[in-house]
């Protein structure tokens, strides 16, 4: 019997994006499930809760049959371990990600030297996106519509109006 592909796919996902959203499908057709896996991330101020990370992640992801997201608090190498996987997918954009993309993933090698790093690039059309830029033009009333799913966008939205 062969034993079930699970990769995680760890961020903050502060919002979710139409790329990481691409790379969930890449690494959805690649292995048996993919988990989103949402870090508490207590070493930074997030613009959304927890809470309304992985709601806006769950949403975002409900078309892709094989991908679910889960919350995890501490060190990833451990959330991976209690689902029983050693694999951990990495979005890769740029050049300038890589050194720091490459540092995780030794990293996380030398606190569970089971755990292999996939890194994925997305799509060219989201090679640019990131959840910071996207907060940014949120934040001044600009159009994300292109950017993000509609229940980010409007989450977005709402958010401004709140404030």
């Amino acid at each position: 019997m062969n034993k079930k592909k699970i990769a995680i796919y760890p961020g903050t996902f502060d919002p979710i994006t139409f790329g990481h959203v691409n790379i969930v499908k890449k690494a959805s057709e690649m292995f048996d499930e993919v988990i989103m896996a949402i870090a508490i991330d207590n070493y930074k101020e997030t613009f959304f809760s927890l809470e309304e990370r992985e709601k806006l992640c769950k949403e975002s992801l409900k078309d892709i049959p094989n991908a679910r997201a889960e919350s995890f608090d501490g060190l990833v190498v451990d959330f991976a371990d209690k689902l029983g996987t050693n694999i951990m997918i990495r979005g890769l954009r740029a050049v300038s990600d890589f050194e720091y993309e490459l540092q995780l993933a030794l990293m996380n090698k030398k606190l569970s030297n089971k755990i292999e790093t996939v890194f994925l690039v997305p799509s060219f059309d989201y090679l640019y996106l990131s959840s910071s830029m996207v907060r940014n033009i949120a934040s001044v009333g600009g159009d994300v519509e292109t950017l993000v799913p509609k229940c980010v966008a409007d989450a977005l939205k709402q958010k401004r109006r709140d404030n």
